[in-house]
């Protein structure tokens, strides 16, 4: 760097005392800007200390683990076995012991939905579908446990379905989108009247108002057919839901008569017909022609045969060639036949009275048959009859006090069938049992 020692002439340095004030000045500024800074420096800890402390949040509560286990009961399972995990054997004990003024744990039974239900590891509640209707719901307490029936909710709508016959009911009630669930039923309903093995054809048809049932947001089965309307070879038949004071809710027709009669017109349900009524047929093993003053129901070895009418037990038994069977002696001089039989119901013996609809034995191979069939007759008198001309008189009809009530209900249930009436407005009936 250069340095000028030879100022410009005409230029004089500043006086000595200016200089010095100059300096004295630039001094006290910083003194003073020094002592403004500490002055802050020591106020700014009193105002801190006047302000509310911050709030001290409490630790958060400790988190509880919640887990829930579903299945099914399984063949074989039982409540030691669901619950032995959670409970001691006194326990267990105990809990038999309560439930069983309630709902016996010993009746769990295969195919129903649980839910067990865990905090931290240990059992709060223990849920079990006893049925359609009703659920058992367990919760442990200090002193034992409490145990409930409850009716299990649904969100419930009503839905106008209506399908036609191209090969089976089952066949139909798939097509338009509806369980197999609904073709039984409907096929219970008309089962006095139309005998939906034999009697089906190409072009019948249905109408039916159903309530479906929705538990927690998913598909649960439908509940009651308010009304139904079956079509078969061109005559119609109608079902209407009615509670005729305190008797049962029952189905009737339009005029009021029940639908429920003395005979079913088929003993099986959903099987098929392999030989129709004949006084001449040929027989397929002794290879003669005879009569067969009889219906053969091919069906799977173990289906269910049901009793068509009330009755008791004439004749149990088996033969050479009828195998196991059995005869009903019904009123008015009817009798009803059942042959081939793999087994009998359990409890079946001579004498015993047996209900319409009640299970008497299941579909075999006995005696002299070509397969697996029922071979079902019927006599009046000591003499064959064919069971598809059987008229058989109707149970009760709606008593005179409750008519009116429920030709106005049918009335409305029958515009919404057929479209006049929305499903919404048509009335509620009670549940059937």
């Amino acid at each position: 760097m250069d340095f000028d020692l030879n100022p410009p002439l005409g230029t004089e340095p500043p006086p000595l005392g200016r200089r010095r004030r100059t300096l004295f000045g630039l001094l006290l500024a910083v003194v003073v800007l020094g002592a403004v800074f500490l002055a802050l420096r020591v106020v700014a800890p009193q105002l801190e200390a006047r302000t509310a402390p911050p709030e001290i949040s409490a630790p958060p509560p400790p988190l509880v683990r919640t887990e829930i286990v579903e299945g099914t009961i399984k063949a074989g399972d039982t409540i030691t076995g669901l619950l032995g995990s959670y409970f001691n054997a006194q326990q267990l004990h105990e809990l038999a012991k309560t439930s069983r003024k309630v709902f016996p744990l010993s009746e769990i039974c295969a195919g129903q939905p649980f839910k067990i239900c865990l905090q931290d590891g240990a059992i709060q509640r223990f849920e079990y579908d006893i049925d359609r209707e009703a659920q058992l719901i367990v919760h442990p307490t200090a002193d034992g446990f409490d145990v409930s029936k409850v009716p299990i909710a649904y969100t419930v709508t009503t839905d106008l379905i209506h399908g036609t016959i191209n090969s089976s009911l089952f066949d139909a009630v798939s097509e338009i989108g509806e369980n197999p669930e609904l073709a039984i039923s409907l096929a219970d309903i008309f089962a006095w009247d139309i005998d939906f093995i034999r009697d089906i054809r190409e072009g019948d048809s249905f109408e039916a108002l159903v309530e479906k049932r929705f538990r927690d947001g998913q598909p649960a089965g439908y509940g009651r057919i308010l009304a139904a309307q079956f079509v078969n070879q061109g005559e119609r038949y109608n079902a209407f839901l009615f509670q005729d004071g305190d008797r049962q809710p029952a189905y009737f027709d339009a005029a009021g008569n029940s639908v429920r009669k003395a005979f079913l017109r088929a003993p099986l349900a959903f099987s098929r017909i392999s030989s129709g009524y004949s006084l001449h047929r040929f027989h397929p093993i002794t290879k003669t022609w005879k009569a067969h003053p009889a219906i053969d129901y091919a069906a799977p070895v173990g289906t269910p045969i049901m009793a068509i009418g009330d009755g008791s037990i004439n004749e149990i038994g088996r033969g050479k060639y009828n195998g196991n069977y059995i005869k009903l002696r019904h009123a008015n001089g009817l009798e009803s036949i059942y042959l081939h039989m793999s087994r009998f119901a359990k409890g079946m013996s001579r004498g015993k009275r047996v209900s319409q609809g009640q299970v008497i034995g299941y579909v075999g191979a006995t005696g002299l048959a070509t397969g697996p069939h029922l071979c079902f007759r019927m006599r009046k008198n000591g003499q064959p009859i064919n069971p598809t001309k059987l008229k058989s008189a109707s149970a009760a009809p709606v008593s005179s006090a409750h008519l009116a009530e429920f030709k106005a209900q049918a009335d409305s249930l029958r515009a919404a069938l057929e479209g006049r009436q929305t499903v919404a407005q048509a009335p509620a009936a009670a549940d059937v049992h």
